[in-house]
Order: C-alpha cells, then structure tokens, then sequence
C-alpha cells in the first residue's frame, strides 16, 4: 500500500503469525522509510541539542537518544531518536511521515551553525527484532551489540558492506536495527533472512509493526502524539531533560510541567465486547464526549483488545471504567497498567 511516498508491506503471511513470530523469534522489518538526517561540523552537537527535548550532551560517542523535535509552544513536531556518532556528527532518524517537514526545520533552524544532508535515499534500514534477534546479528556480523545495552551502536560489516548496528527498535522486543548503503540493502536483507531460518525468521509488515508497537506502548506519530500535544502529557516526559541548555519549547514545557495537567494518556482493556479504534470517542454518562482513542486492537500476545486514550487525569486511575463509543454502541472498557506487554 502507498504509504508517507513509499510503497509499503503490510503482510506477507499475515498479521498476527507475523505478530508471533517477533515475540517467539525473530522479525525483519524493511523500515527504509524512515527519515535519515545527518548533521556534521564542529558545531554539530550543541546544534542538534538545541532541537531536541533530550540531551545528546549526557552521553558518550556510540550513544543514541530518543526524544521530540517541538515547536516553541511545545507542541511535538516528531518525535525522533538521534545517534551520537562524534560531537561533528549526528544521525537523526525521523518518521516517513514527518521526513518533509523536519528537514525543513532542520534546515531553517541550522542555517549557520551546522551542515545538514538528507541520506533517507542513500542508505536502507533494516530493523531486526525478536529473542532470537541478538544472538543471530551477532552470528552474521561478530559485532559485539550483544555486549552493550540497548541504544547503543557500532560499526560492522553485513554481506561485505560497512553497516551501523544500533541496539534500537520499536517492538517492545530486544533486537538491532541496521543501517545499510542503499544499493547493499536488497543483499542484506537476503543474507539474514537465509541466516535466520534456524531461528525462526520471518519478513514482517506494517500491520504487525503496529499491533506490536501498540503492545509495548510506543507511540505513533499521528495518533498519541501530533503538533497539539506536548510530551509530559504523552507520558514520554523521560525523553525531556529540562534543566540541559536551551531548547525549542523548553519555557513551554516548563510551565506546562508547573501547571496540573487536564488530560492523560492511559491504557485501556476492552471489558465489554468490540475493539475500540482510533477516533473512537470516550464518553461520560449523557454521552458527552471528554476523551478519545488513539490507537486500538485486538492484542495477539493477551488475546483481548486493547486501546490507548486520552482521558481526564480524574478517570485516569488504574481500575477506572470508562464508556467509548464504538460507532453508536457503548462498549466498557478499564484503565489498566502500561505497557501491556513488556518481556522480562
């Protein structure tokens, strides 16, 4: 299906054996969509920490962070991770979605300081999940990544080509995500899929990608997260350091850190029967609407359906039930703990 201007999978055997397979062993995921910005020159570092929420200062070469690009009301532009390659180089992966838009704010808002390069066309990236992930990236490349915590990242060869192995992803399981020279990508992703096979590979598509991402509680741009909602009430408030040097929408988000909040992302379990969907309303006991669904899905790993929701922080508490509208049918669901799946 078309998809942020690429042509995208979303299954090959379908969803939830896919959904599986990631849990049980391993998955790959062609994410080549995904934006590539690098930044580079002596004022690189200090340049793209102005831009984020989080601090690339705090942490050493090798080192990769997640956090929000936001706007001065700190509002969320995307949210991105930025890998630490030297304080001259930084590598910036945001969402397809966003690609057009964070270029252009990178741009106007580097002028000056650093040089900036779009490489989403001059390399792939191949994301790696699954338990069976580590032990096969590490079987095909002798890497190392098995030995450092999750995001961090090293260089490698695949196939013969030079790729960086970053312990990263967004399944909520462990595993590597692999950045490739474009025109090596298509032999890459062959050699792990033939490597793979003792473990269980299988090619995964955006329908499983979802389903999983939707399980660990990451958000998506789009659905939790968009330009008129700020990180603290996203629940990502880890990924904004407050007290590091200035950043775009740092005094918004100090103020909004001061005041009481009006609204919370929650999870949801769905008690009464039906799947609650994205823009699906939650409603009070006259059928007003006071919150809505972002995301929403029968959970292959619990075997129920689950949601995510923004609700008022007074029906946020664990054990809370609240009514959505499921396109005219009033269907309970209960304020349950999040993630819902996190492998121990």
């Amino acid at each position: 299906m078309p998809y942020a201007g690429w042509h995208m999978p979303v299954q090959y055997a379908g969803i939830v054996a896919e959904h599986r397979s990631v849990r049980e062993q391993a998955g790959l995921f062609d994410v080549s969509h995904m934006g590539r910005l690098e930044v580079t020159g002596p004022s690189a570092l200090p340049a793209v920490n102005r831009l984020i929420t989080n601090d690339l200062s705090r942490v050493a070469d090798g080192r990769a962070v997640y956090g929000c690009c936001c706007r001065p009301d700190g509002g969320i532009l995307d949210d991105i991770i930025a890998y630490r390659h030297s304080p001259e180089r930084i590598v910036v992966v945001c969402n397809a979605s966003n690609h057009d838009k964070i270029f252009a704010h990178f741009q106007t808002e580097l002028s000056g300081r650093a040089s900036l390069e779009d490489q989403s066309l001059q390399t792939g990236l191949i994301a790696l999940q699954g338990p069976a992930a580590i032990a096969l990236i590490e079987r095909v490349t002798k890497s190392g990544i098995s030995a450092l915590p999750r995001f961090h990242f090293v260089s490698a060869l695949l196939a013969g080509t030079p790729v960086t192995v970053a312990r990263t992803g967004y399944t909520g399981e462990d595993g590597v995500e692999l950045f490739v020279p474009a025109e090596s990508a298509v032999a890459c992703w062959n050699l792990l899929l033939e490597a793979g096979q003792p473990y269980g590979i299988s090619p995964i598509g955006l329908g499983a990608r979802d389903t999983l991402r939707l399980e660990a509680c990451l958000p998506l741009y789009g659905h939790e997260i968009d330009e008129t909602i700020h990180p603290l009430e996203a629940g990502i408030g880890f990924a904004v350091k407050l007290d590091k040097a200035e950043f775009i929408g740092q005094a918004a988000l100090q103020t909004a850190k001061a005041e009481a909040p009006q609204r919370k992302l929650v999870g949801l379990r769905m008690t009464g029967r039906g799947v609650a969907r994205e823009g699906y309303f939650i409603v009070d006991d006259r059928g007003q609407r006071i919150g809505h669904v972002t995301s929403g899905a029968p959970s292959p790993t619990l075997g129920h359906a689950i949601a995510m929701a923004y609700v008022p922080v007074a029906l946020s508490a664990l054990g809370t039930a609240v009514t959505i509208d499921c396109r005219g049918k009033a269907v309970l669901a209960e304020v349950v703990k999040i993630p819902f799946y996190k492998r121990v």
